[in-house]
């Protein structure tokens, strides 16, 4: 498995987004003080609303860059049987069924998809769960109302 490659997918899937995040951010700032928005009377809210819209794009803008900051530095790295899990792992874990899934650890990115690859993040209760672990542990995910989820770690890259 290529991990440089998959942490390029992930840095390309996080620019892409981004760019349509900053384009968003800027058609709504326009809208600020677009000659539509100016106010028929005092309840008249469309201006204030357009810029709570703008103010809430630009601190989203503002959070994907540092995301995307935290993934560039991410220094990739190999891991075997024995290490335990950190960030740059891709780890595949089964379940109670024999379903196997795979899933790249990162700072940031949570959710994204790369091929069969899922990206959590150490602030997940998937990514909490594994943090530290080894090949052959048995872990808990909590997640939801519904309970957790019991999940065999079968093997790190």
């Amino acid at each position: 498995m290529d991990k440089k490659a998959l942490h390029r997918s992930l840095l390309g899937a996080l620019a892409a987004e981004l760019e349509t995040l900053e384009a968003a951010q800027r058609l709504s700032s326009e809208g600020v003080t677009h000659a539509d928005a100016k106010a028929d009377g005092i309840k008249d809210m469309r201006a204030t609303e357009a810029s709570y819209i703008a103010r809430g794009q630009a601190l989203r803008v503002a959070s994907l860059r540092a995301d995307l900051e935290r993934v560039e530095a991410l220094r990739v790295r190999p891991f075997g049987p024995d290490d335990p899990i950190a960030l740059s792992a891709v780890v595949t874990v089964c379940d109670d069924d024999d379903q196997s899934r795979r899933m790249f650890l990162a700072p940031a990115g949570g959710g994204t998809r790369l091929g069969d690859i899922r990206v959590v993040t150490p602030g997940s209760p998937m990514g909490r769960a594994l943090l530290g672990r080894r090949v052959g542990d048995e872990v808990e995910v909590k997640a939801g109302p519904a309970g957790g989820q019991q999940l065999e770690i079968t093997d790190v890259a």
